[in-house]
């Protein structure tokens, strides 16, 4: 079965499907419509928060409790989450905790451009970029599954032109026992109090963390190598990746679904097959960056 949703509505419809148990977040557009339909599945217990940050912290007691979590805000509300999520990425999770951007480039309903791709290099964390509904769906659970399988929350970071344009979404069925059977709460200060002294600790877990997810992420497949004509490679993520596929139809792509930490290996083996290689992307140059 299939229905014509926006990014905001499959968002939605993923956590649903992919067994999250407590869903929070403040309202902004272009994030807002998330959990106003988030309130129609319920299974899931949802609710605004006075603020991101307590929307954060919120999320991340349930997943330390073994509830799949989500938290949905605009970009500028990654700013008021920060001191949160920063110390989550160090603790780590037990259920999954999908952190959800809604970014707004064009600045049609925000104060600024902001890009909260660095929000992922700056504070450690895997990052999942959909390029339409049914991957904004669909990432959902991939990233569920990845906070689950690395001890990490994860970022899905999307834009405007996700959140508020539709496209066809299959539907699924949510898992009879939610995301598997509850957890009761472990005391372990040692992982879960982020203090100077345990924190230290959990640093280099961290470092090698990312190594490891990048070598494994070219395997990956919503990270897929597009052949076409070999003189122009294309790396795109994102709506960018049909923007892009749009202007040059007979060009090779690199199609990024995590765009942190970046596949090493896959983009090696794209820049080698192809003459010239363009990376094309909304507002800083967060690929070009890394890439070069």
């Amino acid at each position: 079965m299939k229905a014509l949703m926006s990014g905001n509505e499959a968002i939605a419809r993923g956590a649903y499907e992919h067994g999250v148990q407590v869903a929070t977040g403040y309202p902004g557009t272009p994030s807002s419509e998330i959990l106003e339909n988030m309130v129609q599945y319920k299974e899931i217990y949802s609710e605004w928060s006075v603020n991101e940050k307590v929307a954060m912290d919120a999320a991340i007691g349930a997943s330390y409790a073994g509830r799949r979590a989500m938290v949905t805000m605009k970009q500028v509300g990654m700013n008021v989450a920060s001191d949160s999520f920063f110390y989550a990425v160090y603790t780590g999770v037990r259920g999954g905790l999908l952190i959800v951007s809604a970014d707004d480039p064009g600045m049609f309903s925000s104060q600024n451009e902001q890009d909260n791709r660095h929000y992922a290099r700056f504070a450690k964390m895997p990052m999942l970029e959909p390029s339409d509904s049914q991957e904004a769906k669909d990432f959902v659970g991939i990233g569920l599954d990845l906070s689950e399988e690395w001890d990490t929350p994860v970022l899905l970071r999307t834009v405007m032109r996700i959140s508020h344009s539709a496209s066809p979404v299959r539907l699924g069925e949510r898992p009879g026992n939610g995301s598997g059977p509850a957890q009761d709460f472990e005391h372990d200060p040692h992982k879960l109090v982020s203090t100077c002294l345990w924190a230290r600790e959990r640093h280099p877990i961290i470092e090698d963390r990312l190594k490891e997810m990048a070598k494994v992420a070219s395997s990956y497949p919503f990270n897929r190598i597009e052949w076409g004509d070999r003189d122009l490679g294309i790396v795109a993520s994102g709506p960018v990746y049909h923007y892009a596929r749009e202007v040059f139809p007979h060009a090779s792509f690199l199609k990024l679904g995590m765009t942190y930490p970046l596949p090493t290996d896959l983009i090696h083996e794209f820049a080698d097959g192809v003459e010239e290689l363009l990376i094309i992307e909304e507002l800083d140059p967060f690929l070009e960056e890394q890439i070069k």
